[in-house]
């Protein structure tokens, strides 16, 4: 009989695994500056829109764990959630034009040079796994 404690340190292993199989760059990409620079955001909510900022970057991130835990590991689809949040981040960054005279305009453009790089590689990925590439890393 499995365990239910078992069956989650299952999950989480098949997660830490694919996540493990991904090229270098994207493990690194993923954990040192994607996340980070999302996650930072709540540090701002204070500031103008910052609380708008802070749920459309986190809240594509946070659409991801579903898929994560359905599917047991990272795929393609996982690039669909970035696409809405992200696109309109960008959009009302371009629409409000920080200034680089304070630390939260400089954040806001770091935010959207990084959640630029990332749908630049997420609105392929999407096509592809449309088009079904439904693979998921390692398996």
């Amino acid at each position: 009989m499995i365990r239910a404690s078992d069956q989650q340190k299952s999950l989480m292993l098949d997660i830490w695994q694919s996540y493990r199989s991904l090229p270098a760059w994207v493990q690194i990409w993923v954990a040192f500056v994607l996340v980070p620079v999302n996650i930072a955001s709540v540090a701002f909510i204070e500031q103008p829109l910052g609380l708008w900022v802070a749920v459309l970057a986190n809240i594509a991130m946070l659409m991801n764990l579903p898929v994560m835990l359905y599917e047991r590991g990272f795929s393609k689809l996982m690039a669909l959630p970035h696409l809405i949040p992200w696109t309109l981040l960008l959009l009302m960054i371009l629409v409000i034009r920080p200034p680089l005279t304070d630390l939260y305009g400089y954040y806001l453009w770091v935010l959207f040079a990084v959640d630029f790089t990332s749908l630049v590689l997420d609105y392929p990925d999407t096509v592809k796994w449309l088009r079904g590439d439904r693979a998921v890393a390692g398996r």
